[in-house]
């Protein structure tokens, strides 16, 4: 529902459909009353048989109506099949439904959002930063829910304008590294870990942070990067911590590269 929701739907067949039915529809209406018109002055021009009586009367609207019917009719059917009556009432839906959905999704003890009501939570989010553009909160929000739904341009879109908007935001920051080093895309891996780099050395402290550098440290074939952030990690864990023995597994395997 993004590009409904910004007004820039794409060039489908179907949008092409939608505008040349109508505009053929038109020119069906126009070329039968043309016809009729063209068979009336002829029928006029004839010479009429004694015993024929003449009728003076002018045709009337009547004449019209066939066109008008078939014009509407198919400018109709058009709309049904191709408009976008549904996307505007699923649209509708979700911008009354955001201010619940979003008090769920933020409340620990409320029952979780299911995917279709977290794709209803987005498309509400969205449209409210429309108008919004400079919420963080908003944009963070978009962004995990992004995430969650495993859309990467609706996540690192959403990421990107928080991060914009506050650099010394810690989730802004940590949220936009995550989703440039899950993008398929090698520059937005880079872009991502050199970020997180950035992260790690104003603070070696944060679990979170060490751990989604040496994931991408190790993804990008960083492996003595990757062994370094995972030590430091033990260093912080304590003894019993059960990601301990994943951690001690990666560096191993690491180290093997």
């Amino acid at each position: 529902y993004g590009n409904f929701v910004t007004y820039d739907p794409p060039l489908t067949p179907l949008t092409v459909l939608l505008w040349v039915l109508p505009l053929a529809a038109i020119v069906a209406g126009g070329w039968i009353i043309v016809a009729r018109t063209r068979r009336r002055v002829r029928l006029r021009r004839e010479p009429l048989p004694a015993d024929t009586p003449v009728c003076g009367a002018r045709a009337g609207w009547g004449v019209y109506v066939p066109g008008a019917v078939i014009a509407l009719a198919v400018g109709a059917g058009s709309y049904a099949l191709t408009g976008s009556y549904q996307q505007v009432r699923v649209w509708q839906q979700a911008t009354a439904q955001t201010p619940g959905l979003l008090a769920r999704a933020l409340d620990p003890q409320a029952q979780p959002l299911n995917e279709e009501e977290m794709a209803r939570l987005a498309l509400g989010l969205r449209t409210r930063l429309q108008n919004d553009a400079g919420n963080v909160e908003g944009w963070l929000m978009l962004g995990r829910t992004g995430m969650v739904l495993g859309n990467a341009g609706t996540a690192t879109g959403a990421y990107a304008n928080a991060y914009r908007l506050d650099p010394e935001n810690r989730d802004a920051a940590l949220g936009y590294a995550e989703a440039l080093t899950r993008s398929s895309d090698p520059e937005d891996n880079r872009r991502g870990g050199e970020l997180l780099r950035r992260l790690v050395s104003r603070d070696h402290t944060d679990i979170r942070v060490l751990s989604l550098y040496a994931f991408s440290a190790f993804e990008q074939q960083r492996f003595g990067e990757a062994v370094a952030a995972w030590e430091m990690m033990l260093k912080l864990l304590p003894a019993g911590d059960a990601r301990r023995a994943v951690i001690e597994r990666s560096i191993r395997l690491a180290q093997e590269k």
